[in-house]
């Protein structure tokens, strides 16, 4: 189906390049924009590198658990944009929307998969 390869496509392209702005945007954040004092902070996006693998290879496991693991960055962005000031506000702001843009991504990627296997096992046994 031509539609769900589409989408399917495109969800990876922005789960790939959501988690590499949040990669970008945690080191630039934490080593030279507005660092908090401690650039050891900067390791945080360490757990982030972690799924690039298995996002470019199309592993359904992998998308799934970084629809959770996007959380944490979500609420770092939420508590840094309510108590910090300056350009750090701005920064968890970007943080809030490539996180939702990668949730998105990735229940939307999941979805799809799933419902292109659906098809695919109804019309295997339209044609037994």
């Amino acid at each position: 189906m031509v539609v769900t390869s589409d989408v399917v496509r495109a969800t990876r392209v922005l789960a790939v390049g959501s988690v590499l702005g949040l990669i970008a945007l945690g080191l630039a954040w934490e080593l030279w924009l507005a660092p908090t004092g401690s650039r050891s902070l900067a390791l945080k996006v360490l757990p982030l590198a972690l799924p690039l693998a298995g996002l470019l290879k199309h592993r359904m496991y992998t998308y799934r658990w970084v629809s959770l693991l996007v959380w944490i960055y979500f609420t770092e962005g939420v508590v840094r944009a309510t108590s910090e000031r300056g350009i750090s506000v701005w920064l968890a702001c970007v943080e809030i929307v490539l996180c939702l843009v990668l949730f998105t991504a990735c229940a939307l990627h999941v979805r799809w998969r799933l419902r292109n296997a659906a098809l695919h096992n109804q019309e295997q046994e339209a044609r037994a």
